[in-house]
Order: C-alpha cells, then sequence, then structure tokens
C-alpha cells in the first residue's frame, strides 16, 4: 500500500476509536488527529501530482 492510502487508513482508525470512546475528550482528540491525517494525506497527494508534471 502507498504512504497515502496508509495515512487515510489511519484516519479511519482514529474515527473508530473517537466513536467507540466513552470520555468525550479523547472522542475529540482523536477526531482532530483523523482531520490531520486526512489533510496529510491531500498534502502529500497534491506534492505527487506535481512531481508527475
Amino acid at each position: 500500500m502507498g504512504a497515502v492510502k496508509d495515512i487515510r487508513k489511519q484516519a479511519e482508525v482514529a474515527e473508530k476509536a473517537a466513536a467507540r470512546t466513552a470520555d468525550a475528550f479523547v472522542a475529540n482528540q482523536m477526531k482532530t488527529l483523523a482531520e490531520a491525517f486526512r489533510a496529510q494525506a491531500d498534502t502529500m497527494k497534491k506534492n505527487k501530482k506535481k512531481k508527475k508534471k
């Protein structure tokens, strides 16, 4: 699997953990982490496309 796919998978794992936890603070932190993973994956994908041009 590529790095972008791996990071997107980590975002999914973080979101699932957020849904499972009873602690609101931890849930919020995991959701924030998932957002950060997705932003990182998007940036990596954009940079990859730029290199191909």
